[in-house]
């Protein structure tokens, strides 16, 4: 995501390096290399042009204080620009209604259908709703199915009218049924279509007509590029949408998009997709975005996605368990669980600063810690616990038993032994501290 923009950006910046100070000369060469870079990742022209006239002018505006670099200056001047060029601030979905509902809309294949069941769990799960998935798409073979799917994975019922082919009585139904449960969240996945199809379209501002959705949200492809600005234009003419939800950020996207959106038809983007799993799904922030093209990391979302899967109770066990250096295979496949549980492992890594260059043309899978849980699993309940007593007959059974090799044993033992020394002195430096505060 965005990696190929944020190289270039970079490439540009450093024009501005080891200049004494910011002159109309060098702030035109490096804005010509930034709007060419804007372009590459697919932003539409106007807003490219745009968006370099006003750092431009910003620029040349600013005095340079002495402890400030201009090419620190230039960054700090983009960032800002970029995250006004992205909306500014994260805008929230309503959910004020009673039941709130919300309208899905979006092209053929742009992954509506999924990020319904995404949606829902994400209510589910952080806002504590209770969400009723409607299937209105009466069109694509299997679509009622692969919702009902959705709604089994998430554990959110579902609503749908087999042999019904009009889907604003669909919807209407829908709405009964949830004020008659006490479903407070509707989420209404309607069929995909083209913009030019003039039916179909008409069909989706009736459904808008007959229901009055709290929210609309639009959901395209971010793959699409400047497609994907474009469609969202004819919709918001015919629905005026609230926000737009973008999938595919995680895949080979130039990211031109997500940059467009914004300025093209004046709506947020509220939600991005992040991955296949059904719990990738994000608030859009545009801060913390830029922060990512500019190679800044995002540490506060990672800290976020952290705190979402930290228990408190088994912290409080791990932490009891590190001071009378305990910490066995057990704990350290809880560990695991507990990342595999935030995302995707390499975007994960690229919200650290400064490490998402490193790893950008390094393949981590998803599967990285396969063979370090094989190895786990293979250990007997006693050497789990006190990993002291596996000698070489033991790690041999344990390497046939995984499937791997002693070599890969071996090493596995010799990091986790490591950690555990280090922890030991990370407890022990934090309990004089303490001490030492209490005196």
């Amino acid at each position: 995501m965005f990696e190929n923009l944020s190289e270039r950006l970079e490439r540009s910046l450093k024009i501005l390096k080891g200049e004494g100070k910011i002159t109309e000369v060098n702030v035109a060469e490096t804005l010509k290399d930034v709007r060419k870079a804007l372009l590459d990742a697919d932003v539409n022209y106007k807003v490219a042009k745009n968006f370099t006239d006003t750092v431009k002018e910003k620029a040349l505006g600013q005095n340079v204080l002495t402890a400030v670099r201009p090419s620190q200056l230039m960054v700090k001047i983009v960032h800002d620009e970029l995250t006004a060029l992205m909306g500014g601030d994260a805008v929230d979905i309503n959910l004020d209604g009673r039941p709130a509902v919300i309208l899905m809309s979006g092209l053929q294949g742009s992954g509506k259908t999924t990020m319904s069941g995404k949606l829902a769990l994400m209510l589910k799960n952080k806002r504590h709703r209770h969400p009723l998935l409607v299937a209105c798409d009466v069109y694509r073979p299997a679509a009622i199915e692969q919702l009902s799917v959705l709604a089994e994975q998430v554990g959110v019922p579902v609503y749908k009218e087999e042999g019904n082919k009009n889907p604003v009585e669909i919807a209407q139904n829908a709405i009964r049924e949830a004020k008659a449960k006490s479903y407070d969240t509707v989420i209404i996945d309607t069929a995909g279509r083209l913009a030019i199809d003039e039916q179909m379209m008409q069909e989706i501002a009736s459904i808008k007509e007959a229901i009055h959705p709290d929210e609309i949200l639009f959901v395209v492809d971010a793959m699409t590029g400047q497609d994907a600005v474009n469609t969202a234009r004819e919709f918001n003419e015919r629905l005026d949408f609230n926000g737009v939800v973008l999938t595919k950020l995680d895949g080979d996207t130039r990211g031109g998009a997500a940059l467009s959106i914004r300025s093209v038809v004046d709506k947020p983007i509220k939600f991005v997709g992040t991955g296949e799993k059904l719990d990738a799904l994000d608030v859009f922030h545009p801060a913390r975005m830029a922060d990512r093209i500019l190679g800044m990391g995002d540490i506060v979302s990672f800290v976020e996605r952290a705190q979402e899967q930290y228990d408190e109770k088994e912290a409080r066990e791990l932490s009891k368990k590190l001071a009378r250096n305990q910490f066995d295979f057990n704990d350290f496949l809880g560990q695991i669980a507990q990342i595999k549980k935030m995302g995707n492992v390499k975007d994960l890594m690229s919200m650290i600063p400064g490490v998402g260059k490193a790893i950008k043309d390094v393949d981590i899978s998803d599967d990285a810690f396969k063979s370090i849980e094989a190895i786990i699993y293979s250990m007997t309940p006693k050497e789990r616990e006190h990993p002291e007593i596996i000698n070489s007959s033991r790690r041999e059974r344990i390497a046939r038993g995984s499937g791997t090799n002693i070599q890969e044993v071996n090493r596995l033992m010799k990091q986790f032994d490591e950690m555990r020394k280090m922890m030991k002195t990370v407890n022990a430096t934090s309990k004089k501290k303490m001490s030492k505060s209490r005196h």
